[in-house]
Parts: C-alpha cells; sequence; structure tokens
C-alpha cells in the first residue's frame, strides 16, 4: 500500500485560469478519500495531476516516499477508472482485462493466472468470452475496474466511474466498489460530484469549491459539523435551510432574532459580537411535533406547500419573508395555509458569520 500526499499543488492554464489553488492533503495507506463537488471546482484536474495525466504547475505530488512530478502515468504505480468506460470494442473481457499484460510481455499463462481470480472478483467469469457491446453497463464499469485490478497497482483512481449509469446499477455498483476496497485495501481517491455517493464509501471528503479545499473530514463531521455556509448548503437532501438573523446578547445569554422569533444559543460561540448571520437548520432538524427532544425551540410557520416522497413529506413552510423547508414522516397530515408550531432540535443549530460564512457556533452544550 501507498500514501500519497500533496504539498502546495497548483494547476493554472494559460491565460492565467487557475482550477487549483495551494492543494494540500495527507492521504493515509488504504484510505478511501473522496473527492467531492460541483462541476468545474478542480476535483478530476487533481486527480488527474495524481495520475500523470496533467502537469503540475506548482507544489509537489508524492506517493509514498516518491516525489512522482517528474514520472509517467506507467512510473506511478497507479490505475483509473474513467466515467466512460474505454473498453476495446473488438476485444473479449478477457483480453480487455489482460490487456495491460499482454502489452508489458506478460507470459500466456501468467497472464491466465493473473484474469482468472480479478473476474471471479468482479463475477465476471461467465462473460469472459463477451464482447463490451453484449455487455451492459455495470457489466461494462466491472470489466474497466478488472483492467484496473488486474495490474496490482498501490493506488486506485476513480473519475466519476458511475454517472453514465441508472440509479439502480448506481447503487449496486457502489456496493460492490466499497466490498472491493475491504478486500484489497488499496488506497483510493474518487472523484464525484454525487454526495450519495461520498457519505457512503467514503473514510474521508475532501469538499472543493473553485479549487480551493472547503473541509475534509468523515462523512459525519462533514454533515454535522459543517466548516462553513458553503459546505453546508452543498451537503444534504433536501437542501440546509439558510436564513438571515440577528445575533444579539439578552441577559448575559446569546440569542437569534429570524422573523420577528426568537431562537436562544444554547452552545459555544467563538465570535461575540452582536451581528448579522446566517442560520442553518436541516429539513430533518425541524419536527412537526415535540419528538423527545430534549430542549426544543419553538418557531410558528405557515403552510405554503407539500409533497409526498413515499415514506416522508417535504413541506415548505413561509416563514416571514423566507421559505423554511421541513421533512417529515408522510403519516403527519398538513394543509396549505395552516399555521403550525415547529420544533427545533437545539443541538443541530448552525451560526455562520455573515462576512466569512465560516461556522461560528459549536451547537453542543458545555
Amino acid at each position: 500500500m501507498a500514501s500519497v500526499s500533496f504539498r502546495n499543488v497548483d494547476k493554472t492554464y494559460p491565460g492565467n485560469v487557475q482550477i487549483v489553488k495551494n492543494f494540500n492533503l495527507d492521504i493515509e495507506d488504504g484510505e478511501f478519500i473522496v473527492f467531492l463537488g460541483p462541476s468545474g471546482c478542480g476535483k478530476s484536474t487533481t486527480l488527474r495531476m495524481l495520475a500523470g495525466l496533467e502537469e503540475i504547475t506548482g507544489g509537489e505530488v508524492s506517493i509514498g516516499d516518491s516525489v512522482v512530478n517528474d514520472l509517467k502515468p506507467n512510473e506511478r504505480d497507479i490505475a483509473m477508472v474513467f466515467q466512460s468506460y474505454a473498453l476495446y470494442p473488438h476485444m473479449t473481457v478477457y483480453d480487455n482485462i489482460g490487456f495491460a499484460l499482454k502489452m508489458a510481455g506478460v507470459k500466456k499463462d501468467e497472464i491466465d493466472r493473473q484474469v482468472r481470480p480479478v473476474a471471479d472478483m468482479l463475477q465476471l467469469t461467465p462473460l469472459l468470452d463477451r464482447k463490451p457491446r453484449a455487455l451492459s453497463g455495470g457489466q461494462r464499469q466491472r470489466v474497466a475496474m478488472g483492467r484496473a485490478m488486474v495490474r496490482t497497482p498501490e493506488v486506485f483512481l476513480f473519475d466519476e466511474p458511475l454517472s453514465n449509469l441508472d440509479a439502480k446499477l448506481r447503487n449496486a455498483m457502489r456496493g460492490e466498489i466499497k466490498l472491493l476496497h475491504k478486500k484489497l485495501k488499496k488506497t483510493t481517491i474518487y472523484v464525484t460530484h454525487d454526495q450519495v455517493e461520498a457519505m457512503t464509501l467514503a473514510d474521508r471528503i475532501v469538499i472543493l469549491k473553485d479549487g480551493n479545499i472547503e473541509q475534509v473530514g468523515t462523512p459525519e463531521e462533514i454533515y454535522h459539523n459543517p466548516a462553513n455556509k458553503f459546505v453546508a448548503g452543498f451537503i444534504g437532501s433536501p437542501t440546509m435551510n439558510l436564513l438571515p438573523a440577528n445575533m444579539y446578547q439578552s441577559g448575559g445569554a446569546w440569542q437569534l432574532e429570524i422573523a420577528n422569533q426568537i431562537l436562544p444559543l444554547r452552545g459555544r460561540l467563538s465570535q461575540e459580537t452582536e451581528s448579522e448571520v446566517t442560520v442553518g437548520l436541516r429539513p430533518s432538524d425541524i419536527y412537526l411535533v415535540n419528538d423527545n427532544l430534549v430542549e426544543p425551540i419553538e418557531i410558528t410557520a405557515t403552510v405554503e406547500s407539500y409533497e409526498l416522497l413515499g415514506t416522508t413529506i417535504q413541506v415548505t413552510y413561509d416563514f416571514g419573508e423566507h421559505k423554511l423547508v421541513v421533512e417529515a414522516p408522510s403519516s403527519y397530515k398538513v394543509e396549505a395555509g395552516q399555521e403550525m408550531t415547529l420544533y427545533v432540535d437545539a443541538a443541530q443549530l448552525h451560526v455562520f458569520d455573515k462576512n466569512t460564512e465560516n461556522a461560528i457556533y459549536d451547537n453542543h452544550k458545555d
């Protein structure tokens, strides 16, 4: 296995277009890291610089103890699985998987010895004589993974490998990739814009925006303790409610005023200044009834509309001049125009500085 490190890595294209900015990250042996962010944030470019498919403008990239900036892709002991399967259409599954070994001059018997176990692991053995046109999308992606695995690289790189598959196949392939990582225990870096993939696959997630790292953490840390307003709004579905508020001190306690309603702050503030802030409330952390919350915060809002989503309903409320989205079990009945008391989980309240957009509130009590 091999660790991977990025030190002050930049990527600038002609015209002074900077795509990746001062990227610093250490990835441990055997870790599954996901680069997550919107289109154009630099995640695929960073992966391609690690693979040697893009030149590095500045900084250093290391695999293990070796700086690889000047090494060719085939000298880096990595294997990459792309969004497009890039299979040879005239070759069988067997030949596609073993092609790199054949090109390296490996003998026929040794190729067979290496291809067969990989095919078994990926459940491709019954398909070895077929050509790509006779395979489903999920089967083609498994062949692409097999072609990477047979080289026994130290680092696996995945560049949005499931984006061409339908929802059902994506779910199945996510499970296969996770199982594969557990079996091989190889360092894996995976690029996606799909937060479900990131949350289910990653040991740690790297959130990127405009070429900058916004936050690095476990899926739980990213979800429950977003470092800033961007991460808070990017992670979670439905998206977090982000509302402007005034923060002020009254009677020695800090509180928020939103839509002429008061929300007390019971945790710790890193910025104790009366100011305008942004408050974050996840739709799943607002309740239609007091569901055994230890210290609920009550607010009043009027139902604007609702959608049935199977086991849940998504209710949109008029909350002063703002909209408030709440996710609740579909067993609850609401009506448009109904004024309701809602219960906010105080332990899941988020507060962000208006100017820096950084989180300034630890929502757990001392």
